[in-house]
């Protein structure tokens, strides 16, 4: 079974920080990418920033230059450091994998539950 947990939101003050932590397990399948999605209020669910099995990232425009991805394979977690923080930050942010079953070499986007991110002006 797949699950991904995320953890780290909360409320910040715009100019602060926050560092948002996915633990996952994936014991059965190889990690093709892994990364952050968001999804503010009454927009589209958009990328933020991705890793991917070479270990190349890349960001959203929007958040390139504060925000950084990162991965700890010997904890099965993934980090997003986020900082100078903006009110337009303010977002539900998802931990999401593209996943391939060892077993069956079948492909799926998985997905944690989401955690808040508010930025106070």
């Amino acid at each position: 079974q797949v699950q991904l947990v995320e953890s780290g939101g909360g409320l910040v003050q715009a100019g602060g920080s926050l560092r948002l932590s996915c633990v996952y397990s994936v014991s059965t399948f190889g990690i093709n990418r892994i990364g952050w999605y968001r999804q503010a209020p009454g927009k589209q669910r958009e990328l933020v920033a991705r890793i991917n099995s070479s270990g190349d990232t890349n960001y959203a425009d929007s958040v390139k230059g504060r925000f950084i991805i990162s991965r700890d394979n010997a904890k099965n977690m993934l980090y997003l450091q986020m900082n100078s923080l903006k009110p337009e930050d303010t977002a539900v942010y998802y931990c999401n994998a593209l996943l391939t079953e060892v077993r069956t070499g079948i492909t799926r986007i998985y997905w944690g539950q989401g955690t808040q991110v508010t930025v106070s002006a």
